[in-house]
């Protein structure tokens, strides 16, 4: 069955009236919407940093679909707990570049501006727009600009700084590096705090730069002996490839067919690890026009120094810590009305293996992160999912069927009955790597409590969203990180604690506190944990979530006191834990941690091909005061014996299970309850999964989706819905039938 549009539906007027109602109080931090603020009568302040952001209003569709978007740019205007925020202010408060405020900030002092070699413009929240290539191409002899602490998204190509020697761009929000090509003289540059560059970008800018000498403050020549390597690399493949090519064609198809080989090229010519595809691509396809513009007698080489680092072409974990970002990839721009993103995929084969295998039966395949809402995305990388607290707390969540899923620039909540996405939310340029929902308890003006499901998402740019997934736009925003989160879970015991999870090697415990009428939230930071490496899990101990944190780290797992009677508020690992006696283990990483019941864990990541059960209370009681302390093993769980990383692992306390993706597009399902009741020794050999959900093989535009990478699997507490999530744009839904 083909792609078909999908529904979405709000959660009714009467909520959607009193959002709007709210839209008269003054804004939060930065324009966003409840940010988590200061206590100030605005409440408009986040907890940390001062990144702008202005919001536009719930748009319906023609099916009554409510989506809500976080905009780059337009007018501030009246939304639940939004205003003008720090952007807004800058924009009726100051004016734009003038040369009375290039001569005050220029260096040395002139009333000239052809006389100005040193200029000074950070902080002052400036867009790309702002920076006049007419008014700074007078700046004849500036060597030294300033543009940190900005709001930059890129720079203009046509600047007219021929002599610049020293650029600093520090803290913005640049995607691409390219236009700085136009600065040829350049010696030194600073990026740092630029969260959509990854390290093709590097690479791309010593390759555009030849005289550069320092980037980011270190010696520039590392990075250029890299990019020299590859590019030597990659300019002898594209000439294999091109006399390949032009072999097959006779001579008259080969004058037309030159246009075809950058495409051909760019497509099959491949060198090096994952990571640093975007880089290899953009040389693949330079290489090959010079190559037809030559007719294909030259294909020229960078004229960057030999280097003395070679490339390889060895296989590497998958790059999660950035957005992947493809050639064509561009900022979603607003529409003045929504068209539906969510696309049904048709199951068309499928198998269960195992002792249950009727149980379990494809039902939903969405397409409902698409980039630009292009049906034909699938490219977006889908990183986490959770279910949605049951409203009625005598069933403990038993029937929550609502998952929200994150991936790409888009938090969507999905009702699993139906396939239907009831909600959506889009940050443009902004790539979502967690979600988790929390049950708060408020009180209404009239002192009656109820029950808010509050949904925070967090990612690339470091900020914590919390989303009234209801009312349809965000109640608060939290700064602690200058780097991407990683992932984020709330306490189980205190509703209002979350610990978030950072690429800058921390973990930090907020309390988020509970939001007034109008849901206004005053976040405080409660702790700081320092970590040796990026965390990737968090698992609040269930014995003692209130005292223990674990965490699967690139380097291992590691345990945290969390304890908040201790005077320590900023605290390191209280000990780390290795799976097995010897040394030579300590230190890999666990990128799959989760709890099965009150006592067993279950890790991924420690040892390939397997899954590890070991007992939190055995270990413990065994650690005495040791700093390191190896697991006490309880089975060991075949898996995917794959290299690749960042397939994370879940459990259903309810059910005995365990869940994990893998390479193929497989679910494994793993019900451990026979191996927990055992009272024998643990069993040296891996124990097989008790079933195995192959790929369905939907059909996505007329064609089928063969195989694919599994990320990400969540079932509810009653096991009645699994929702898995793809890295290629996919949230596959299975449901349990009636034994």
């Amino acid at each position: 069955m083909p792609l078909q549009p999908h529904s979405r539906r709000t959660s009714g007027g009467a909520t959607a009236a009193a959002a709007m109602a709210a839209s008269r109080r003054p804004g939060r931090r930065g324009g966003a919407a409840g940010a988590a603020g200061s206590g100030s009568p605005c409440a408009g302040r986040e907890v940390r940093g001062d990144a702008s952001f202005r919001w536009s209003p719930p748009r319906t569709d023609s099916r009554g679909a409510t989506s809500w978007t976080e905009a780059s740019a337009g007018a501030s205007i009246g939304f639940p707990c939004c205003g003008l925020g720090t952007r807004g202010r800058r924009l009726l408060a100051m004016a734009p570049l003038s040369t009375r405020l290039l001569i005050q900030r220029g260096r040395p002092k002139s009333n000239r501006l052809g006389k100005i070699r040193s200029l000074d413009l950070s902080g002052l929240n400036l867009l790309s727009e702002d920076l006049d290539h007419t008014l700074l191409g007078r700046l004849k002899q500036l060597q030294e600009l300033d543009l940190s602490d900005n709001q930059l998204e890129t720079l203009p190509a046509d600047l007219g700084l021929p002599h610049l020697h020293v650029l600093h761009c520090a803290n913005n929000q640049l995607s691409d590096v390219t236009h700085l090509c136009q600065f040829p003289q350049l010696e030194e540059l600073s990026l740092e705090g630029n969260p959509f560059l990854t390290v093709s970008d590097s690479l791309k800018v010593t390759f555009l730069l030849p005289e550069l000498r320092k980037f980011n403050g270190k010696d520039a020549s590392t990075t250029r002996s890299k990019a020299e390597s590859l590019n030597r690399e990659l300019t002898t493949r594209v000439a294999t490839h091109w006399k390949k090519f032009m072999a097959a064609l006779s001579p008259e198809e080969q004058a037309q067919a030159q246009a075809d080989f950058v495409k051909s090229a760019v497509r099959n010519v491949r060198y090096g690890p994952m990571s640093l595809s975007e880089f290899t691509q953009w040389r693949v396809r330079m290489i090959s026009e010079e190559l037809v513009a030559s007719g294909g007698t030259h294909a020229r080489e960078t004229d960057m120094p030999e280097g003395s680092h070679k490339a390889t072409a060895t296989q590497q974990p998958r790059a999660r810590p950035v957005a992947l970002r493809r050639p064509g990839d561009t900022l979603l721009s607003l529409s003045p009305q929504k068209r539906m993103c969510t696309s049904l995929l048709a199951p068309v084969e499928g198998s269960l293996v195992g002792s249950d295998s009727s149980q379990l039966e494809p039902l939903h395949f969405l397409q409902c992160h698409s980039k630009n809402n292009s049906p034909s995305d699938l490219k977006t990388q889908l990183w986490a999912c959770a279910f949605e607290p049951a409203w009625d707390e005598g069933q403990a969540g038993a029937a929550s069927q609502t998952v929200a899923t994150c991936g790409g620039e888009a938090v969507c909540v999905i009702d699993c009955q139906t396939g239907i996405v009831l909600h959506k939310y889009k940050v443009p340029g902004e790539e979502f790597f967690s979600v988790a929902w929390t049950a708060l308890t408020v009180v209404t003006q009239t002192g009656h409590k109820k029950r808010w499901n509050v949904l925070a998402a967090a990612g690339l740019r470091g900020l914590v969203r919390l989303l009234h997934v209801q009312a349809g736009f965000c109640c608060g925003l939290i700064r602690g990180h200058r780097k991407a989160i990683a992932t984020l879970c709330f306490s189980p015991t205190h509703e209002t604690h979350l610990f978030t999870a950072s690429y800058d090697k921390r973990i930090i415990l907020w309390d988020i506190g509970t939001p007034n009428q109008d849901y206004e939230f005053q976040a405080s930071h409660l702790l700081t944990l320092d970590t040796t490496s990026t965390p990737l899990r968090l698992c609040p101990v269930p014995p003692c979530p209130d005292a223990y944190l674990l965490a699967g780290c690139e380097g291992g797992c590691c345990c945290w006191d969390v304890r908040l009677d201790q005077p320590q508020k900023k605290r390191v690992c209280e000990v780390e834990f290795v799976f097995s006696e010897g040394s030579k283990v300590s230190g890999q990483r666990v990128d799959g941690l989760a709890f099965v019941n009150e006592d067993v864990v279950a890790s991924k990541g420690s040892s390939l091909g397997t899954i590890c059960l070991w007992s939190w209370s055995q270990t413990w009681q065994g650690r005495g005061s040791q700093p390191t302390v190896a697991v006490v093993v309880l089975a060991w769980l075949q898996w995917s014996p794959t290299i690749l990383a960042y397939f994370s692992l879940s459990t259903c306390p309810d059910k005995g299970l365990v869940l994990c993706g893998d390479e193929q597009g497989s679910v494994w399902i793993y019900d451990v309850r026979p191996l927990l009741a055992q009272r024998s020794p643990p069993q040296t050999a891996p124990q097989a999964p008790t079933q195995i959900l192959k790929w369905p093989q939907p059909q996505a535009m007329g064609q089928t989706v063969t195989k694919t990478m599994v990320n990400t699997v969540v079932a509810n507490p009653a096991f009645t819905y699994l929702t898995a999530l793809t890295d290629s744009n996919i949230v596959a839904i299975w449901r349990r039938g009636e034994p």
